[in-house]
């Protein structure tokens, strides 16, 4: 009988392989894990701290009672928005599955709304690449001798220097189309804007070009799964502070910085007896952190399961709260600058979005000394904002395919290397029609109806889900067999009451003040432009009522009735959490007994390597 030699590498797959498992054993044992904790609380804090904090916040707080703003803000804060970021990381951490799978076993009737939540993160990430592609023409940019976007293009009449230096100029040259070097910039040079969504014009290049590159970052940020991505966090979720500190202290030192941070904090109380106000902090609360949107279950269901869930509640909620307010300061300082050497009241030069970022920011630079580095830094900082919520995007849609497919992807694309790169290549495709010259139409159609629309109406239903048909009580139930200790009652008392409706109150008046799509004030979208924007938005709503039907239909029960209340049962045996420790025990085990084979193999390679070669004898 001859004696048949095993290898290194065939040990190891024969030690992941060779203890069986039991039929109520979770389905992915080997699920991978962070390597360390500070690096899930980073991606968290990454994906929570985005563009929305340097763009939306500071606007809001300006509209909405300045300072006054701050009450609703952390009062929403704490009343909503942080027991339902505390509710989804408990979830994903409990079922160890992304949003589709995890949502199924709390309740398969609304499975649907998993569903959505996935639905929701692809439509993003295929446009919010794109905002990373701007950022990227204009960082390569400010390499240049001059900043191009600080003189009108030559032979262009509706751009005239004189809208930023010159106090002269008045509303109503601005509202014959008169615009500043910076705006022509970004709309003639960057966009190459159309006149509309009828007209898409021809396919940018430059930003084709860098849309790929944009792309390539996401997918070296998150090929080799979180243990790779928890590394990259360090930078990518820390510098942006740096750079944000930096840009504070320079812009409250700048003359007229004191008239924007008076604008930014100056209380007007009156303000807080509309409704619009809080139903703005609730809504600046929601989308800040990111509930509804599957990355947060997604990314909690690769931690320990006796992970200690309220240490991440706070470090994601404080750094995401501390950074709006930090950055409201640095915005507003810059626009008290602005505002105060065009002799223009505050009120004409602040605005939002991308119109703050690429078109009112970058005219600070004129004033700086060295403006390409600043305007390095600044844009620098936005492609680090913006990355953290790209790679957490995608790893929704990767983790829901790997959950749900696992067998076939292993079979057909083998390793997850392949499966990302798939899920980048498919998204860069349907991001394309975003650089197109009419592109940026397209964009504010997808940015309104993917998520704006149907966002509150998703968590409506997730929140049902969990802590009414599941139940919030049996949630803390879960909570405490993990940790040891059960939510606070406060957060219970949330999740059954005050979180549901505040969610059905911000749904409700966001479809009263619903109006038709518009860019700027003078382009309407047409008829079947808001028909399509009604589509995308429908592609995640309709899921839910769907897979509700499917739900009904493959329960267990001989009338509709027994099927729709088999529906709602959750099937979390209660020896879950057993057998999730017994999993983990026999991985960790295995996990050593690899490392060690590794380290074998890697002594016995420098053992070879200690052998002089005769190439090296001869040498």
């Amino acid at each position: 009988m001859a004696i048949q030699t095993i290898s290194i590498d065939e040990k190891k797959d024969l030690l992941l392989t060779s203890s069986p498992q039991s039929p109520s054993q979770p389905v992915n044992s080997k699920r991978e894990q962070w390597s360390k904790k500070i690096e899930f609380i980073l991606a968290c804090i990454g994906y929570s701290v985005g563009l929305g904090n340097v763009w939306r916040f500071p606007y809001l707080c300006y509209e909405s009672g300045g300072g006054a703003f701050l009450i609703p803000f952390f009062i929403m804060l704490f009343l909503c928005a942080v027991p339902l970021l505390y509710m989804e990381l408990a979830v994903g951490q409990y079922t160890r599955r992304g949003p589709i799978q995890a949502m199924g076993m709390i309740c398969p009737l609304l499975k649907g709304s998993g569903v959505a939540t996935v639905v929701i993160s692809f439509f993003l990430c295929t446009y919010y690449n794109v905002i990373m592609t701007w950022d990227l023409f204009y960082m390569v940019n400010t390499f240049r001798s001059e900043l191009p976007w600080f003189h009108c293009r030559e032979n262009d009449s509706r751009c005239q220097e004189s809208v930023w230096t010159n106090s002269s100029m008045n509303a109503s040259s601005l509202s014959e189309g008169v615009r500043a070097p910076s705006e022509d910039y970004f709309i003639n040079r960057v966009l190459e804007r159309s006149d509309g969504l009828e007209h898409p014009g021809g396919m940018r290049w430059e930003l084709f070009g860098l849309l790929i590159f944009a792309w390539i970052l996401v997918y070296l940020c998150i090929f080799k799964g979180v243990r790779v991505t928890g590394k990259i966090v360090y930078f990518t979720a820390l510098f942006p502070y740096v750079v944000l500190l930096i840009l504070l202290v320079r812009g409250c030192t700048l003359p007229g910085a004191s008239l924007g941070i008076d604008y930014f904090i100056k209380p007007r109380w009156e303000l807080l007896l509309q409704p619009t106000v809080w139903v703005n902090a609730a809504a600046q609360n929601f989308n800040s952190l990111g509930v509804a949107f599957g990355s947060l279950i997604a990314m909690a269901s690769y931690n320990k399961f006796d992970n200690n869930i309220v240490k991440d509640v706070l470090s994601v909620f404080i750094a995401d709260a501390f950074t709006s307010i930090i950055a409201g300061f640095a915005i507003f300082s810059v626009l008290g600058h602005i505002a105060f050497t065009q002799n223009k009241d505050i009120t004409n030069v602040v605005t939002d979005g991308p119109g703050l970022v690429f078109v009112v920011y970058p005219e600070v630079f004129r004033s700086m000394p060295a403006p390409q580095l600043w305007a390095f830094l600044f844009f620098f900082m936005i492609l680090c904002l913006g990355i953290d919520s790209q790679f957490a995007m995608v790893e929704v849609v990767i983790t829901t395919i790997q959950d749900s497919f696992g067998p076939l992807v292993k079979k057909y694309l083998k390793r997850k290397e392949a499966l990302v790169a798939v899920v980048c290549f498919i998204s860069f495709l349907c991001g394309l029609p975003n650089i197109t010259q009419g592109g940026i139409y397209f964009f504010k159609l997808i940015d309104k109806f993917a998520a704006g629309v149907s966002l509150m109406y998703i968590a409506f239903f997730e929140v049902i889900a969990i802590v009414w048909i599941y139940g919030a009580g049996r949630l803390a139930d879960n909570v405490e067999e993990m940790t040891g200790a059960r939510p606070h009652k406060v957060i219970v008392f949330c999740w059954y009451f005050l979180s549901p409706l505040l969610i059905l109150a911000i749904w409700i008046f966001s479809m009263i003040q619903y109006e038709p799509v518009k860019y700027g004030d003078n382009y309407t979208y047409p008829d079947w432009g808001q028909a399509l924007g009604w589509i995308i938005g429908l592609l995640s709503i309709g899921a839910i009522p769907l897979y509700a039907v499917h739900a009904v239909y493959q329960a267990k029960g001989e009338t509709l009735f027994q099927k729709f209340k088999a529906s709602l049962r959750s099937t979390l045996t209660s020896d879950h959490a057993l057998m999730v420790r017994r999993q983990q025990a026999e991985d960790d085990e295995q996990k050593e007994k690899k490392e060690q084979l590794e380290q074998q193999e890697q002594q016995e390679a420098k053992a070879d390597d200690d052998q002089p070669s005769v190439l090296i004898s001869r040498l």
